[in-house]
Formats: C-alpha cells, sequence, structure tokens
C-alpha cells in the first residue's frame, strides 16, 4: 500500500469515506451479513442513526461532539475496524469458538459509542468535552445503559458496560468484569480495534500534535506545571507528547496488542487475505516521526493536515444546520496549540 495516495478522511483501504456515517453503515452491515445472511442488522441501523444525534448535537440534552481527536472520524474508524477483526476471527475460529452475528453486531454498538462520554450534556457542568478524559469511558458505559435496552440488548448490557472499558485506562484491565470466554474475546477485539483505528489514521501523528495535544491541555493532562496542590502534567508542550509516542506505540503493542488482548489484530490479515493493512499503516509513522524529531522539528517535519469530524464538520457533511452553537465552531483544535 502506497500510503502518499491514501486520503485523509479515508479508511486503509482508501475506499471507505470514513467521516461519514452514511459511507460506514453499510460497510460494516454487508461484513455482518456476509458472515450470516439471517442476522439481525436493525439495531445497527438505528445505533448509526442514534451516533449521527448524538454527534451532531441533534439529540436532546446533548451539544454533540466538541473534542478534536476523539472525533466522530475515529469511532466510525474504530467500528470498520472492528467489523474486519469479528470478519477475520468468525472466518478462521472453530465452531464452539465462533461469537456469532448477535454478538458481534452488540460488539460494533459498543465501539460506534465507546468515546460517547467524551459528549457533554447540557446540564454538566463542565465546559468542553475534553474535560472528561480521564473518566470519560466510565460515561461511556453509562450511555451504553441507556441505549443498549432500547436497541434489543437489555440482557447484555451489564457486560457491555464492563466490556467498554477495554478501550480505556480507567480500570485495570484484570478487574473488568467480564468472565464469559467469548465476551472477552469479543472485548479484546473492540479494545485492538480502538488502537489501530487511531495508530493507523493517515494523520496520526499531526493529530497527536494539533489535536490530542489540545485535549489534555484542557483535561490537565499537558501544559506548564502543576502547581497549587495539582498533579504535575504528563506534558510540557506537543513536542514532549510528540517525543513520548513512539514509546507509546511500542508499549501499545507489548502491552495490548500482542499482550493483554492475545493478537487478535492478526485476524485482519484474514479478512485482507493475507495483508495486514492496519499494521503496515502503523509502521509507517515512526520513521516519519523520527526523522522530524531529529531533523526538521515536530512541526516542520509533519506536514499533513489534520483536519476533525467533530459537531461542526459532521452538521455539514449530513447536510444540517452548522449554526449550531458552540460545538459547531471548533471544527479545529485552538490557534494556540498549532504551530506558527
Amino acid at each position: 500500500m502506497n500510503d502518499l495516495r491514501r486520503r485523509n478522511h479515508y479508511d486503509v483501504t482508501d475506499r471507505v469515506f470514513v467521516a461519514d456515517p452514511r459511507a460506514v453503515r453499510p460497510v460494516v452491515a454487508e461484513v455482518v451479513q456476509a458472515l450470516d445472511p439471517h442476522a439481525d442488522i436493525a439495531p445497527l441501523d438505528r445505533a448509526f442513526e442514534l451516533f449521527s444525534r448524538l454527534y451532531t448535537g441533534e439529540l436532546e440534552d446533548y451539544v454533540g461532539c466538541e473534542t478534536w481527536y476523539h472525533d466522530a472520524q475515529h469511532s466510525l474508524d474504530s467500528t470498520l475496524t472492528m467489523a474486519r477483526l469479528l470478519d477475520g476471527h468468525e472466518r478462521s475460529a472453530n465452531t464452539h469458538e465462533r461469537l456469532g452475528s448477535r454478538r458481534c453486531v452488540l460488539g460494533l454498538i459498543v465501539a460506534l459509542f465507546h468515546d460517547a462520554g467524551y459528549i457533554r450534556r447540557a446540564s454538566d457542568a463542565a465546559h468542553h468535552g475534553a474535560e472528561f478524559t480521564t473518566w470519560h469511558v466510565r460515561r461511556s458505559a453509562d450511555f451504553l445503559a441507556n441505549v443498549l435496552p432500547e436497541l434489543g440488548f437489555a440482557e447484555e448490557t451489564a457486560m457491555a458496560r464492563q466490556m467498554v472499558h477495554f478501550t480505556g485506562y480507567e480500570l485495570a484491565l484484570d478487574d473488568i468484569l467480564v468472565e464469559d470466554p467469548l465476551d472477552r474475546r469479543l472485548g479484546f477485539i473492540l479494545g485492538s480495534a480502538d488502537l489501530l483505528a487511531q495508530m493507523s489514521d493517515r494523520c496520526y501523528l499531526e493529530k497527536c500534535r494539533d489535536c490530542l495535544y489540545p485535549e489534555f491541555a484542557i483535561c490537565g493532562l499537558a501544559g506548564p506545571g502543576g502547581g497549587d496542590g495539582h498533579p504535575e502534567p504528563m506534558f510540557a508542550s506537543p513536542e514532549d507528547l510528540m517525543r513520548g509516542t513512539p514509546d507509546f506505540v511500542r508499549q501499545m503493542w507489548h502491552d495490548r496488542l500482542d499482550g493483554y488482548f492475545e493478537g487478535v489484530y492478526r485476524f485482519e490479515a484474514v479478512h485482507f487475505n493475507g495483508t495486514p493493512r492496519y499494521v503496515q499503516a502503523i509502521d509507517s509513522h515512526l520513521p516519519r516521526l523520527h526523522y522530524a524529531l531529529e531533523r526538521e522539528g515536530i512541526h516542520r517535519g509533519l506536514r499533513r493536515r489534520a483536519e476533525c469530524i467533530n459537531a461542526g464538520p459532521l452538521r455539514e457533511l449530513l447536510g444540517l444546520d452548522p449554526a449550531l452553537g458552540p460545538a459547531s465552531a471548533n471544527g479545529r483544535p485552538p490557534r494556540a496549540a498549532q504551530h506558527p
């Protein structure tokens, strides 16, 4: 795969426009129906409709997506990635190890809403969704608890509230209460899909610099020193964050993707007939980052234009009135976080 020919808002195949739920939904549904022609995908259809309303601010009491890194595109890309891993798993597993279409649809819905906790309610005291960074997974679990019964998954709701934590760091992995081996396998696929999607994004490095750092600054994980009893931030500057990115990627491979999640990411190669497209895309980033850090710096050396698909841009894509409110004006991170 020639990454230079891949477009910024497209998946690793450069065929699916992962900025638009209307483009992702049929591809995901097709994967499920190919595995089981009798699968009930109506809950998946309703989930995508709900996703669009939530992320654009059309859902009552929600202001829409304000965050830049954890935007609609990331959640849609994660859901597509999950569908492909599920396809590879189901095609290669023994009969008694297969997850089945109902469990697959549930996993896809959880993937779609795994970052719903970043989206602020009008009744919340917070002023920006990024303020929820350190506890957004708990909020995502609460959101899922409200919507899963309406989508026909009342019996699985308690398990799904736990399973979504495989995408985060609020609970130690051993403390996630998912006991059924098939449900845990589903959780491992979910956590792997989240990581693969974000790290394989064509603009992953630029999004870390221009989008993730501002989110961290809002929640106190980045910026000037703590003081006044506040904890010391993890990153003092965007460059500090970028210098730590290679170690983060290596740690994710060691601790999660190849470690706790038992290498389920390898099912992508089954889906892609032997080609590990996500792994290839991730591997292409680090040489570019090393070159930027050692030669030109992170601003001149990383030139891809990262654009977010949060409430404003998504409303435009879907043909809605973009003049919604504060969220619709936040299609790009603060200029203060951008390079000169």
